[in-house]
């Protein structure tokens, strides 16, 4: 039997090992899976059946894979002890390998097979065959009902008799359904299938990572009772909808978009697919089925701001900028007023490349910002090739979306990160337990969705402090951001002395505030 080191692997883990057991033809090869209340016993080397407290109890009938994932996640065998799951029909027990590797063998010396173990090839049918043969698998009452799941050419080996007589099932791995007063099976509950769709590669180090790293922050939170997964570099274009499409007949319930262009392609399949609950981020459409969240991102950009405007030398910021859209105008801004806050000459010179993802453009435009007189940069695109820059030129800049110190940890001042997982925890659980509802989610510092992080030793501890209060403040709603009086880069009043924006005019910024230069671009 493969020892798996569930705690770090989960389901994961359990296919790898399946596929790289080297077992002897003839040896059992798998996870041992029993019911809730069953004794999982092991093999002693002498024959003797024990009790086996590193193999985890689970209630099939009533978790399904669920609840093998969540006791996957939560096994906690000592080092160089057998770690599975025990699953079978409620009644019935189920006996693992000895950590000496002895197959599994009845008390009384039974032949190594029974009839009611459906046998798996796992290296063949991976998750899928396993989910089939347990909903498939229809055990009498007081019998040993399970599924032996083995390695390509390997041998599934169990022993099983009447559950007083205390059987063994070896090998096994699979949610026996529990027996009612039919002698039927029971369906297992299964867990709820969501995907997300990335803009970027998960390892582009800043805004997908971020994503993906909440995903898995989700799972985690919600161990047993979700199945996610995702696919990476969905482009802004009509590919997006092939894309969306395929997952929703992938029988996902729950589908995130997690960039701006992921939207109209969004909106369209959400009323295709009513029964499907939709979630777009970074957007402003909505409707029966489909909601948007976004993260108050030039929070952030302000407190990055701040520590700009007091390490510049030049009184000359740059920006590396990807899309004309609101969310990016906004955080120019932010940026920019958090500068001016602490040095009112700082002005923002801005490099546009149109793209959220492109290391070698987003490279050009920060050296074309430093070749200009910029010192410090930050950008809101989705890679650290501008940090890159800085370091290599010997200027300042910031992290994106997240912490970037490894990318240029001494032209790094700090980094102004996104965390995903409260939200996407949040928006799994309400799609679980029946209470998700369109809304809109705006979340922030005050929600610990936003924070700047790894703040460089060279930023002075006055200037740290007051970052730490305004971060305070920003919070408990103290100081706003967005108040007048407030002038365009064209000196155009938009808010007057006294007043402040609210969210409406917040997610429609589409101007550069007085000290950025130039003027927003007005297409791609």
């Amino acid at each position: 039997m493969t020892t798996v080191d569930a705690a770090k692997t989960g389901d994961a883990g359990i296919d790898s090992a399946v596929k790289e057991s080297d077992a002897a033809p003839g040896q059992a090869s798998g996870i041992a899976v029993a019911a809730a209340g069953d004794a999982a016993a092991t093999t002693a080397p002498g024959g003797a059946a024990t009790t086996a407290p590193d193999t985890t109890t689970v209630d099939a009938a009533k978790t399904g894979n669920a609840g093998i994932d969540s006791a996957v996640k939560e096994s906690d065998a000592a080092p160089g002890q057998a770690s599975g799951i025990a699953v079978a029909a409620a009644g019935d027990a189920a006996a693992t390998t000895s950590p000496a590797g002895a197959p599994a063998t009845a008390p009384a010396g039974a032949a190594p097979a029974t009839p009611d173990v459906t046998t798996v090839d796992a290296a063949r049918t991976g998750e899928a065959g396993i989910d089939s043969a347990v909903k498939s698998s229809d055990a009498a009452p007081g019998q040993s009902s399970g599924i032996a799941v083995a390695a390509a050419g390997d041998a599934a080996a169990t022993s099983g008799a009447a559950a007083g007589a205390g059987a063994a099932a070896g090998a096994a791995v699979g949610a026996a359904a529990g027996a009612g007063p039919s002698g039927k099976g029971q369906a297992p509950t299964e867990a709820l299938k969501v995907a997300f769709a990335y803009v970027g590669p998960v390892g582009d180090g800043g805004w997908s990572f971020a994503h993906d790293r909440a995903r898995k922050a989700m799972e985690t939170a919600l161990a047993g009772k979700v199945k996610s997964t995702y696919v990476e570099s969905v482009p802004e274009s009509a590919d997006a909808e092939r894309v969306f499409r395929d997952l929703a007949a992938q029988g996902n319930k729950l589908i995130f978009g997690t960039t701006f262009g992921h939207m109209e392609p969004m909106v369209r399949l959400a009323r295709e697919f009513p029964e499907i609950k939709w979630e777009h981020a970074t957007g402003f459409k909505s409707g029966p089925n489909m909601r948007t969240y976004d993260a108050r991102t030039y929070e952030g950009a302000y407190l990055a701001g701040i520590i700009a405007g007091k390490m510049t030398r030049t009184d000359t910021l740059g920006f590396v900028a990807s899309i004309p859209i609101p969310e990016v105008v906004r955080n120019i801004n932010a940026f920019t007023l958090g500068a001016q806050s602490v040095n009112p000459s700082v002005r923002t010179k801005v490099v546009w490349i149109n793209k959220w993802f492109d290391p070698g453009r987003e490279s050009e435009a920060a050296q074309s910002l430093i070749n200009g007189g910029s010192d410090v940069l930050l950008q809101n695109t989705d890679s650290s090739a501008p940090l890159q820059v800085a370091e290599k030129a010997g200027k300042y800049g910031f992290g994106w979306d997240s912490d970037m110190k490894s990318y240029g940890p001494k032209a790094h001042l700090g980094s102004s990160i996104i965390n995903w997982a409260p939200y996407y925890t949040k928006a799994v659980r309400e799609a679980l337990d029946g209470t998700w509802k369109v809304e809109t989610n705006w979340w922030g510092i005050k929600e610990g969705a936003i924070d700047l992080v790894n703040i460089a030793d060279v930023v002075p501890a006055d200037v740290k402090t007051l970052v730490d209060d305004k971060k305070k403040a920003i919070s408990d709603g103290s100081f706003k951001i967005w108040k007048g009086p407030m002038l365009t880069s064209e000196d155009k009043e938009v808010l007057p002395t006294g007043t402040t924006a609210d969210d409406k005019f917040i997610g429609s910024i589409m101007f550069y505030v007085k000290g950025v230069e130039g003027k927003v671009p007005t297409g791609n």
